[in-house]
Order: C-alpha cells, then sequence, then structure tokens
C-alpha cells in the first residue's frame, strides 16, 4: 500500500457515496492533476493517491472490505495498487470508464476503445419470464468538432520525431550477456505518435468527449444473477477512429423472499394447519406466474414435496423448463383454548396406530419427488 491516507477523503466524498458520485469526484481530480495539465510539483504523487482511492471505492467488494477494516484489510485481502504509465490525456477516459481501469498503455494508430460495465436489477419473476431494461451511462464517443483527430480544424498534425511517429522508443544496453533492447512509449507524445501543435478546442486534443446516453437492453428469460450481457461496439469511441469498445450489461436478480431458486428449479413452502394437513384442503400457493391452486389429500404429512411440472425457470440456452416444489409445513397450535385443548384430548385418546400408519409407499413417493 502506497499510502494511509483515508479514500474517502483523498477523493472528496462522504463515506455513504453513491458510485456516480464517486465516478464524478475522480474524473475532476484525475483532470487537475494528470501530469498533462498539472504544474504541481506533487502532481504525480497525489495522482497515484487519486487513482488507489477510485480503484478501492468503485468496486463493491474491496469497498466493503476498506469500510469494515480499512487498510490492513484490503492487505490481508491480497489488494495491491496497480503500476501504470502516465498516457496522455485521450488515455484517461479509459481511466475513467473502462473495465481494465489501470491498462492504459499508448500507441501509434488506431486504438480500439475502452469497454463499458454498467448494472441493472430486475425481479426474481422477471428472470423467469424475460424483460427489458432503460440503461443509463456515460459513454466517450469521437469529438465531432474535430472528427477525432485532436487537432482544431484547419490546423495539421505532425509527426512525432523523437520516435518518428512510431510511438514507441528503444533502448539498446549491452552486458557480458550481450545486447538487450528496451521498448517503451515514447515520452514525448506519450506513444500516440502524434504532435498536436493547437488542440481542438471542444476536446482539448483528446478527440473524444463525454455523452450521457441510455440504451434499451434485452434481459433473456432464464438469466441468473451476475451474467452478463455483452453489447457490441456500444462502449467507448476508438481513438483516431478506431473501433468501439464493449458494453457489458451485469444482470442482478433480486432475492424475493417467497423463492429460493436452485439451477433452473424454484422452491416455495405453503403452511397448512393441522386440520387442513389431516382433512386435506386446496389453497393457494404463489409460483412465479401468480397465484394457483393446489390440492392436498387427506393425511397430507409435513416435508411432503408436490412438484408443479414446467413452472420453474426456462433453461437461458437451450430447451425445456425448470419445475416448481412445494414444501408442505404443517402449523402446531401455540395456543389453545379450554374447549380446543378438550377436543384435541378426547381426539388423542380415540386414536390407535392405525390413525397415523402411513400409507405404503409414501418415502418413495417422497423420494422421488426430491427427485
Amino acid at each position: 500500500m502506497t499510502t494511509e491516507r483515508d479514500y474517502y477523503e483523498l477523493l472528496g466524498v462522504a463515506r455513504d457515496a453513491g458510485q456516480d458520485e464517486i465516478k464524478r469526484a475522480f474524473r475532476r481530480l484525475a483532470r487537475e492533476l494528470h501530469p498533462d495539465v498539472s504544474q504541481e510539483p506533487d502532481a504525480e504523487h497525489r495522482f497515484r493517491e487519486v487513482v488507489e482511492a477510485y480503484e478501492v471505492l468503485s468496486n463493491t467488494e474491496r469497498r466493503e472490505l476498506y469500510d469494515r477494516f480499512g487498510h490492513a484489510g484490503l492487505r490481508s485481502g491480497g489488494f495491491r495498487p496497480s503500476t501504470f504509465d502516465f498516457g496522455n490525456l485521450s488515455d484517461l477516459f479509459s481511466a475513467f470508464f473502462g473495465d481494465d481501469l489501470f491498462g492504459v498503455g499508448g500507441r501509434a494508430g488506431r486504438g480500439r476503445g475502452a469497454d463499458i460495465g454498467a448494472r441493472v436489477e430486475i425481479d426474481l419473476a422477471d428472470a423467469a419470464t424475460g424483460t427489458t431494461r432503460d440503461v443509463p451511462f456515460e459513454v466517450a464517443v469521437t469529438c465531432g468538432r474535430c472528427a477525432g483527430n485532436g487537432a482544431e480544424p484547419g490546423t495539421e498534425v505532425a509527426a512525432c520525431p523523437a520516435c518518428s511517429g512510431t510511438g514507441r522508443q528503444s533502448q539498446v544496453s549491452r552486458s557480458v550477456f550481450g545486447e538487450f533492447v528496451r521498448t517503451q512509449a515514447c515520452s514525448s507524445c506519450h506513444g500516440s505518435g502524434r504532435l498536436i501543435q493547437q488542440p481542438c478546442a471542444e476536446c482539448n486534443g483528446v478527440g473524444r468527449v463525454i455523452e450521457e446516453r441510455t440504451l434499451e437492453v434485452d434481459i433473456p428469460a432464464g438469466i441468473h444473477d451476475g451474467q452478463r450481457i455483452r453489447l457490441t461496439g456500444e462502449g467507448h469511441a476508438g481513438s483516431i477512429g478506431g473501433r468501439a469498445g464493449d458494453m457489458y450489461v451485469e444482470v442482478h436478480v433480486r432475492p424475493d423472499e417467497r423463492f429460493v431458486r436452485e439451477g433452473n428449479d424454484v422452491y416455495c413452502t405453503v403452511d397448512l394447519t393441522v386440520a387442513q394437513a389431516a382433512l386435506g384442503a386446496t389453497v393457494s400457493v404463489p409460483t412465479l406466474a401468480g397465484e394457483t391452486e393446489l390440492t392436498f389429500e387427506p393425511g397430507t404429512q409435513p416435508g411432503e414435496v408436490h412438484v408443479l411440472r414446467g413452472r420453474g425457470f426456462p433453461a437461458l440456452q437451450g430447451f425445456g423448463r425448470g419445475d416448481q416444489r412445494v414444501l408442505v409445513n404443517v402449523l402446531v397450535p401455540r395456543r389453545l383454548t379450554d374447549e380446543q385443548r378438550r377436543l384435541l384430548e378426547e381426539f388423542d385418546r380415540s386414536a390407535t396406530d392405525a390413525t397415523y400408519r402411513a400409507d405404503d409407499g409414501f418415502f418413495d413417493k417422497l423420494k422421488s419427488a426430491f427427485r
């Protein structure tokens, strides 16, 4: 860990700040402190601190670990701040929104845009039927003023003389073992291979600008919690006309207190009174498609499982559908009136072994239901 300063203090946000607020704070500070912009002597150190803070607070699991146990908890969890080379301001857009937050490396020519990650929440019933959701997000798009060139219209972009437009510089070192060639991004053009004499007034030489968009995303029936949907070409615009990255929408399914999902099957419980279990009853039980009537035979036992074929989740990739399994819970009365107690005692005295004898094949039926 390179610093023990409070991450929330570094970004200037409250401890209950949302992800959008954290992202905005990081974007603002990164623009101020990036070596391409800031002339302050400690700008590089402060920039790395801000990047480290964002790396932790933008990740839900790391943030929870930090909130509970601080820097020590992050260290014990194996977290180490990412190391990276400073790119130019155009590289910073990838740092803001790309999945690979710190894997930013410049190179000459066209570069593929960074991917975008988004998150959407749906109900369990929606996961069974499929649904659509509007997903808002911010994306870097090609600057309309300079068409992604980065230079003010009417001005020229020259090839970097230090690297002859390649964006890379090589150093040769000699030792007793031979010659070693070390190649790295050009320090003059930060790996772009280009030198812009007059940056575009709209994008400040970046070639891309931030735009807010909303996409209607189709969520297929049968999707599982945590799965991602890939939308090709909906990510950040590439540099110098390179193709756009992709967008990955991570789907989270809200828990439903009525159901438990296991694969494509769904489980629920139904409460029967002692009288209903003994005499038989028709009761309403929840399903993913709404309430349905289910008949229980006289003598229904606690723990019995009734299977509703085809009432579970559809297979996400393939055919068929899971089942719904209804587990019976028999409610035993906790508070009895004197009359109720007398009647139960009278019933108990009149009961025989035959009253409680299980039907032949009961356990076989139970095993079959679980299978």
